[in-house]
């Protein structure tokens, strides 16, 4: 995806997106990963969700990565928190208490500079990647985060009523993507109200992955 087309989505408030409260799959669900007190959870193309201020309500720690420097100042500014900045390359590392945002392109974004890992939650990095994308994300997911488990969020839908991003990712997409590093549980579903973007039906998949 061409990150011009990020960026100006946020310049213009394009960001439909984003989500008012935290996600209700998330919340519902988040206990599946049995995760212990203070774990670290890592969300990939994290823009200013609020699922992060409610991770963080729940005690856990927080790192991300995001291409908008834009959205990471909205974030910070929501949660009421001054970052520290510190430059890495072709990275910006924006930290506070129990929080870690890593501005720039994922790619760049290593084992060392991310740090330990107790799991990942993806709820919108995937499917907004178009399918040639999609391979090479999933590797390097699994190689900085030494293949945590991993909370994955998917739609489903029929690709030719809209382009996307969001993108229709299948079952079968995500085996071929996560296959090979992971155990796959499709652990719930639900209709998206009033339809994706109110185009099309979709529904909203929650995959597990060990």
């Amino acid at each position: 995806m061409d990150p011009d087309f990020w960026h100006l989505r946020w310049r213009e408030n394009r960001i439909g997106f984003h989500q008012a409260a935290a996600n209700a799959m998330l919340v519902k669900h988040i206990d599946a990963l049995d995760l212990p007190a203070g774990a670290r959870i890592f969300l990939p193309l994290c823009g200013k969700t609020n699922d992060i201020g409610w991770l963080m309500s729940q005690g856990y720690r927080v790192a991300g990565a995001e291409l908008s420097r834009l959205a990471i100042d909205q974030l910070f500014q929501d949660l009421g928190l001054t970052p520290e900045i510190t430059e890495l390359g072709a990275l910006t590392r924006f930290s506070a208490a129990n929080i870690d945002i890593f501005v720039g392109d994922i790619l760049a974004l290593t084992a060392d500079l991310l740090g330990p890992i107790d799991a990942s939650y993806d709820r919108a990095a995937l499917v907004a990647l178009p399918r040639d994308m999609r391979a090479r994300y999933a590797d390097h997911m699994a190689r900085i985060t030494a293949n945590a488990p991993q909370f994955l969020i998917c739609f489903e839908y029929d690709q030719s009523l809209m382009t996307g991003p969001p993108f229709s990712v299948n079952a079968d997409e995500v085996a071929r993507v996560y296959a090979a590093q992971y155990r796959l549980t499709d652990h719930d579903a639900a209709d998206v109200a009033g339809g994706l973007k109110g185009i099309c039906p979709a529904i909203e998949r929650v995959w597990l992955l060990r």
